[in-house]
């Protein structure tokens, strides 16, 4: 490294010394007018920078005190790592020494980190390539490199900087990194528990001591954030259960000397539990006491909960805010009786004043529209303030799915003691999405997969999609787009266009194909805030290509099909993904009204998951099904339902239960599976956290139930008849989607029935 580079302690001390020469009384000159103005040492810097930052120009007098300013002015921009000012005649010299740029940025003996990830936290310190370079960044760089290592429990890692000067002043700067080994959790202690045992508090926690699966969890990794989600989670699960005066004393994590081992300990001192003796209220509550008393949820003769003190406070102030009191004060004051354990509370309410919203402003939408935005607003500008209303708009705007965060904030207008404004925070996230992969199972082989997604095209909250599957069984190219605000009422309306080619399963045989080119038009009208109706009509023209294993029952199926459909749906479940509690229902109804066929198709589903605990969730899933022939014709085949396989009865092949069909050109009688017009499928889970895996819901382990079968059209639902097995899976959310294992056991099967103990595929449920 060149010394006139870099002069550290030095240079520091020149620095001041420069600075405070400038101001001292023996340097001073006497006033003059600036004939002229140069800069000398200019490398990068542009000198409008300079000039910019001096506080006189050419034709203004200078005097020491702009001196100081402008030397001041000068490094504060932390561009510089000296500045003179040198005085010949009326011309002012200024010499300044840039400090160096940063070229390059590389690591090296990284494994725990992506090198960009490195890259981004460096950045957040002011290290980054093209910005100006000194010591004291690399120390911060260093330490904050540190840090990253140690929120991934690197307790030894090792950085060391290397500085390379290269041409035009500027850096090349490595960090050598020595990751060491990854310190462990080698012991978790509670002490002062007297309540409830060791296993059962340690049970609440994200990190633990390790087990087979901690390679995939990492729960063995000590995180500040992590043990402080733990003690939050500690807790709750105190001051829910009667401990009002629970607390934590003090934490203590001890690393090892070889810094390979991590203990940590929780003093906690548990106090006694109180129950709750009365609850009153005081205050004024709007002539509405007996509505205010319906919502109370604190329990009186009950252990104190915390949570029922949080859900009562907040639905007195959501009460208040119904009714435009947006200022509502309301306090629970605990009244403590430390001699018998017993605790009364009273809640004190003051309304304030009543207010109406005047302006609803939106911030954060760089790329949505405000009208997207506000359209989905139930509160109107100069209306009553309503909390209902305002969280319905925030709960609507959340389910566009254009943003990753919404907030609304409620601001008092100045000046006006009866007036807010809301102040509406998104954070837009990517709405489109390229994607390009495979995916495989066993019903459907290998299969390549394409889309091209648009949720929020141009910003206008218009749907957009192109999607390609390669199945060797289902193949399909559909292009859809949907306006979700056709009708200012909020009526949707959805384009459809496909081209779906259908061949048999293995399991099926046969190579005869089913060619569906098709288009249908829907719309969902909102009937509710919770419910909407859809109406579609679609039109389908379809070819059966003749091949080996052909049922003859698809023999007269070619033609055109005009189906009309009427559906419903509403889901409460607290995640689409990995629900743990709510209830799903779908129904949906599908008329042939022209065409070559006549027929009704009826489904309804339910779904209902109950927690048990945390941890623990039982799952039921109900699918009826059934089919019709209408004007005299039977209904069609290529409408049927399909019984077996993942998504119906496991433990059977995928599409092999119910009524089968002779195939053209057999001399043996040969039969395949068509389905049926009528289906029945009841599903039962069990659901925990796997083994190892801590509370990680993404990878779930369940046991399961499965009954069901399916009908011909002119077969009644004989319950004698129904299959069923049962059997143990594993769930992942896994990066290339949800992911199922099922390995089940028929225990009520018949005779020719296809069985497949084990079976697994992307993308499903039940």
């Amino acid at each position: 490294m060149k010394k006139s580079q870099y002069r550290l302690r030095g240079l520091s001390l020149l620095v001041a010394a420069s600075s405070l020469m400038a101001a001292l009384p023996a340097w001073a000159v006497d006033a003059f007018t600036l004939k002229d103005i140069r800069v000398e040492g200019l490398q990068r810097v542009e000198p409008g920078t300079v000039f910019a930052s001096l506080p006189f120009r050419i034709g203004d007098q200078y005097s020491d005190d702009k001196g100081s300013t402008a030397i001041r002015s000068l490094f504060g921009l932390g561009l510089f790592s000296d500045v003179r000012l040198q005085i010949n005649g009326d011309v002012l010299v200024v010499i300044v020494e840039e400090r160096p740029t940063v070229a390059d940025v590389s690591f090296s003996g990284i494994k725990e980190f992506d090198a960009e990830v490195l890259k981004k936290s460096l950045r957040e310190v002011g290290l980054a390539e093209g910005l100006p370079f000194d010591k004291a960044l690399a120390d911060r760089a260093e330490q904050e490199l540190k840090r990253q290592y140690l929120s991934r429990s690197m307790y030894a890692a090792q950085v060391q900087t290397t500085v390379t000067p290269g041409e035009r002043n500027r850096v090349n700067l490595n960090f050598s990194v020595v990751e060491g080994d990854v310190a462990k959790i080698k012991d978790i202690r509670v002490v002062g528990n007297q309540a409830f045992s060791q296993s059962t508090l340690l049970s609440l926690f994200e990190l633990d001591t390790g087990g087979w699966m901690s390679w995939y969890t990492k729960a063995d990794r000590y995180s500040r954030s992590k043990l402080n989600a733990d003690l939050e989670s500690l807790r709750s699960y105190y001051l829910s259960r009667g401990y009002l005066e629970f607390r934590i004393d003090s934490t203590q994590v001890a690393v090892s000397p070889d810094k390979r081992d991590i203990s940590v300990t929780i003093n906690i001192t548990e106090g006694n539990r109180f129950v709750v003796s009365s609850v009153s209220l005081e205050g004024e509550y709007l002539g509405k006491e007996q509505e205010f008393k319906s919502l109370v949820g604190i329990r009186v003769g009950e252990a104190y909960n915390e949570e029922d003190v949080s859900r009562t406070v907040k639905a007195f102030n959501d009460y208040f805010g119904a009714f435009g009191y947006a200022f509502a004060q309301v306090d629970a004051s605990p009244v403590i009786d430390r001699v018998n354990n017993r605790v009364a509370f009273v809640l004190r309410v003051q309304p304030s004043r009543r207010a109406y919203v005047r302006r609803i402003n939106i911030q954060g939408n760089n790329r949505t529209r405000d009208e997207i935005i506000r359209r989905e607003f139930r509160q109107l500008e100069s209306a009553w303030y309503d909390s209902d209303r305002i969280r319905l708009s925030r709960d609507r705007i959340d389910r566009l799915g254009f943003f990753t965060e919404v907030g609304i904030e409620t601001e008092p207008v100045p000046g006006s003691n009866d007036q807010v404004d809301l102040i509406v925070t998104v954070v837009e996230k990517p709405t489109g999405n390229l994607s390009v992969g495979a995916a495989y199972s066993q019903a459907d082989k290998l299969s390549f997969i394409a889309s091209i997604k648009q949720e929020n095209a141009f910003g206008s909250g218009n749907y957009l999609g192109l999607d390609l599957n390669t199945s060797e069984f289902n193949r399909q190219l559909s292009l859809s787009t949907t306006d979700p605000y056709f009708t200012q009422d909020g009526i949707s309306r959805t384009f459809d266009l496909y081209y779906k080619t259908t061949r048999p399963f293995d399991a099926q045989g046969g190579d005869y194909e089913i060619v569906t080119p098709g288009l249908g038009i829907r719309f969902g009208v909102p009937f509710t805030e919770t419910d909407t109706v859809f109406f579609g009509l679609g039109a389908e023209r379809v070819k059966v290509r003749e091949g080996d294993q052909l049922p003859k029952a698809y023999l007269d199926q070619s033609g055109t099909y005009l189906p009309a459909t009427i559906g419903w749906a509403r889901d409460d479940r607290d995640s689409a993904l990995v629900p743990t509690q709510g209830r799903l229902q779908r129904f949906n109804s599908e008329f042939g009204v022209g065409g070559d066929h006549r027929y009704a198709k009826l489904t309804y589903q339910i779904q209902q998951y109950i927690p048990i605990t945390r941890q623990y969730t039982l799952a039921f899933n109900t699918e009826l099904g059934v089919g019709k022939g209408m004007g005299g014709k039977a209904y069609p085949v290529l409408r049927n339902f399909y019984g077996g396989g993942l998504g119906s009865v496991r433990g059977f092949e995928q599409g092999t239960l119910g009524p089968t069909s002779e195939v053209t050109g057999s001399t043996t009688g040969e039969k395949v599976n068509i389905g049926g017009a009528r289906n029945v499928v009841i599903n039962a889970e069990f659901i925990a956290p796997f083994p190892g895996a801590g509370n990680d819901r993404t990878l779930r382990w369940f046991t399961f139930v499965d009954v069901g079968n399916v009908f011909g059209e002119s077969e009644s639902v004989d319950f004698g008849q129904m299959r069923s097995s049962v059997g143990i899976g594993l769930s992942w959310l896994s990066p290339v989607g949800p992911l199922r294992f099922a390995w089940a056991n028929p225990v009520r099967k018949f005779d020719g029935d296809r069985i497949q103990k084990f079976q697994f595929q992307i993308g499903t449920s039940f």
